[in-house]
């Protein structure tokens, strides 16, 4: 079976063509002005092919990142009885470990140009509540009450999620979002994971 897809491009680098179109286009057209089928047009792909990766305009920017905090809130998940803050934070910092440049770095950097900052807004709030829910099921799970659990769910969700753009906005060259989101954790120890 051949490697090539229907348009003559590799399989392997549709995911990453899809996006670099998507982005080109977003800084052109803006987002609202920017549809999937110009998308694939841009890109030389089939809608379908734009289907298999993605399940709308906004997942081009986000799934990246989707992925990490999939496998972030997979790993949260099995800590139960046995999560710690340190065993916590250690997960999270893997969500923005060698952390390139992508389209969601882009989209952050150039929202006003976009025309995306309400869609980041929104999309950003989806992703801290997934996030935040996990931190909190590991923190009741290792036995912190509620109200705590939640608390220090959302204080980490909002530390990777505020790293990444503010490791976005400064620009890629200007340290990496690990160090960023170290710093954000730092200003958690307000939040002691244990009383």
């Amino acid at each position: 079976m051949s490697s090539i897809g229907r348009a003559g491009r590799p399989k392997a680098s549709s995911r990453e063509t899809l996006a670099e179109a998507a982005c080109e286009l977003f800084l052109e057209r803006g987002y609202e002005g920017t549809s999937v089928a110009d998308i694939t047009q841009r890109a030389g792909v089939s809608r379908s092919s734009f289907f298999n990766y993605f399940t709308s305009k906004s997942d081009v920017l986000w799934s990246g990142v989707d992925e990490r905090i999939g496998h972030a809130i997979e790993s949260l998940d099995e800590l139960g009885r046995r999560a710690t803050g340190d065993a916590v934070r250690d997960i999270l910092l893997l969500v923005v470990r060698d952390f390139a440049p992508d389209p969601l770095a882009l989209a952050l950097r150039n929202a006003a140009a976009m025309g995306l900052e309400d869609e980041l807004v929104r999309d950003t709030g989806l992703r801290l509540a997934r996030l935040s829910a996990a931190v909190s099921r590991a923190a009741h799970d290792s036995g912190v009450d509620v109200v705590r659990a939640d608390i220090l769910g959302a204080a980490h969700a909002a530390a990777v999620l505020s790293a990444l753009r503010v490791w976005a906005e400064q620009g890629a060259g200007r340290g990496t979002p690990e160090a960023v989101l170290t710093d954000a954790l730092g200003t958690i120890h307000e939040l002691p994971w244990a009383e």
